[in-house]
């Protein structure tokens, strides 16, 4: 008979936890909404910058700038690889780690260097004694596009410097609340597709086109670090509210079943200690 003072104890501990999984859905959610607002302001802009950056690349010599500057003998590959910086997300963290690994495996694990932006991310590859060249924590509770200057400053230093010869991210990006996608693109040397509308060809460029391309290439890649930060973060707190809803949904689940389970051995004591001052009377009146 199962112990009635055990399931009475299980059902306390689980509906505990359905409150901590219930408030962490609500916190989650008011987190998702105010990134969310920030992630579909940037994205317009992020789109746009591209746009006038390939039309700018399209017919300059690209030697110039070391960041478009496409090396023949590709030796050292580094990745960027945005993780959150806690768990209990569903496996928003484990696949994008999972990814990552399988990119560096097919390069080698000695040729890839890691910038590893999230604590989940950096702690998995430098307990494995991966090439870490730099690894950002602690800032995703006060998010700010300091943050992506910082970023993005270190990554074309590491490239400028022949410290990496291409530079691959790895993010997750957000389609919508029960959603996100895995990409995987490359951010150094920068490459355009042709597909992108052409200027008009009269266009007269003060100062000088390559000029400009040198002023702006720099604040391009800080953007599209910030757009991965915004990603990430947003489907981070999508991902964290949806599996925080499944675990209060499961708890709630896991309660009716031990309720049940309680009733029923209540139900078994009752009939036993019935039966046994049933048996006792009659042993009496014999």
């Amino acid at each position: 008979m199962a112990n009635l003072k055990h399931i009475r104890t299980q059902i306390k501990s689980v509906k505990s936890i359905q409150q901590v999984t219930k408030a962490m859905k609500m916190v989650s959610a008011a987190k998702l909404k105010k990134s969310q607002e920030k992630m579909e302001q940037a994205r317009p802009y992020s789109d746009r910058f591209k746009k006038l950056i390939a039309n700018l690349i399209n017919d300059i010599d690209r030697s110039t700038l070391d960041l478009l500057n496409k090396r023949d003998i590709i030796e050292k590959f580094g990745f960027i690889i945005v993780t959150g910086d806690r768990g209990l997300a569903g496996s928003f963290n484990s696949n994008i780690i999972k990814k990552a690994e399988e990119k560096i495996k097919e390069v080698g694990k000695e040729n890839s260097y890691l910038f590893c932006i999230g604590k989940k991310g950096y702690e998995h590859f430098y307990k494995r004694e991966y090439n870490i060249i730099n690894h950002y924590i602690d800032f995703w509770a006060d998010l700010n596009y300091n943050e992506a200057i910082n970023i993005g400053a270190e990554v074309s230093c590491a490239f400028n410097n022949h410290d990496v010869d291409k530079v691959d991210v790895i993010f997750n990006y957000f389609k919508h609340v029960g959603s996100q996608k895995l990409i995987y693109d490359t951010l150094l040397p920068l490459e355009f597709n042709n597909e992108e509308e052409k200027l008009h060809a009269d266009i007269i460029f003060e100062p000088s086109k390559i000029d400009i391309v040198k002023s702006v290439v720099p604040k391009y890649i800080n953007t599209q670090v910030w757009k991965y930060l915004l990603e990430s973060f947003a489907s981070e707190q999508a991902a964290r509210m949806v599996a925080m809803e499944n675990a209060t949904e499961n708890a709630k689940d896991m309660i009716n079943d031990l309720q049940l389970k309680f009733n029923k051995a209540r139900q078994t004591a009752i009939t036993t200690e019935m039966l046994e001052i049933v048996g006792g009377a009659e042993a009496l009146s014999n």
